[in-house]
């Protein structure tokens, strides 16, 4: 599979604390519809962290049934190397086309032991590997030469990096891809930072919005403009990122059970939901 486009990131919602599968299904086959390149279960918006070996394999059950033909990642960070290769196994088990892998820790991570990580995973498991950077909940940032470090492993086919505006971005892109392996491709989180990035030439977009609003994350992928997304991005600010805002949008909409996030976490406040409210009236949702 090519790691290029748009991938989608959904919540995985909870009713009563419990993985809600219909909530779920539904969520990835409407993502599904609209195009999107691929879908990726369990990543951050998809609180894979908070989720046991049980619920994890579930959701990605899930998440291959309903999305067809549409390629399915799979995130699989844990603490302990032989947890992260029991969810790869899992992931392969049940279909899943690609890996999602966050070195996550509660012990700070030196580089050997993150390379350690990737290569221990790389070679118990077929499946392609996408690095994932996330230093604001892993506490490790790589540096490009990290990058290049890691993608000499087999099995490795895409880095996530942390967006950044467009006059960082282009020269960090140009430096990784001077030291990647051609094949590795380049795609960026961070949904604020998407015009810029794709300008700067990135290949896929790791995408918070398109896993909730997918037709919206499409649009600014092919038009590059977001400017009426503004008043969003800073309210995912407000609210220490996109999985708080994304809940409360499929909580509005119906399309998830009241308080869908996993506890201990809480939702928007009532007045960042009125704010949220008319944000998208003015999108038109």
């Amino acid at each position: 599979m090519e790691h290029r486009g748009v991938s989608a990131f959904p919540l995985t919602p909870l009713d009563e604390d419990r993985l809600d599968e219909a909530a779920y299904a539904a969520l990835v086959a409407r993502v599904v519809a609209s195009g999107v390149a691929t879908v990726t279960a369990l990543g951050s918006t998809g609180s894979y962290a908070y989720c046991s070996r049980d619920e994890r394999a579930a959701a990605i059950a899930i998440a291959v049934e309903n999305a067809g033909a549409t390629p399915v990642l799979a995130g699989i960070g844990a603490t302990r190397t032989r947890h992260v290769i029991e969810h790869a196994d899992d992931a392969a088990s049940a279909g899943a086309a690609a890996l999602l892998l966050a070195p996550v820790s509660y012990q700070p991570l030196g580089d050997d032991e993150v390379f350690g990580l990737f290569r221990d995973v790389a070679s118990a498991t077929d499946l392609p590997i996408v690095i994932y950077d996330n230093p604001r909940t892993t506490g490790y940032t790589f540096t490009p030469e990290m990058y290049a470090r890691v993608a000499e492993l087999p099995r490795i086919a895409s880095i996530k990096v942390p967006g950044r505006p467009l006059a960082e971005a282009a020269p960090l892109l140009e430096r990784i891809r001077s030291l990647v392996p051609p094949h590795v491709s380049v795609g960026f989180s961070g949904d604020g930072f998407a015009v810029g990035c794709r300008e700067a030439g990135y290949d896929a977009w790791y995408s918070v919005l398109a896993g909730t609003l997918p037709e919206i994350a499409l649009r600014v992928w092919e038009t590059g403009d977001d400017a009426a997304l503004n008043p969003l991005w800073d309210l995912f600010a407000e609210a220490g990122g996109g999985l708080r805002v994304m809940a409360a949008i499929a909580e509005q909409n119906g399309w998830a059970a009241p308080a869908c996030l996993p506890r201990p976490l809480i939702g928007l406040t009532d007045p960042q939901r009125a704010r949220l409210a008319d944000i998208l009236a003015h999108l038109g949702m």
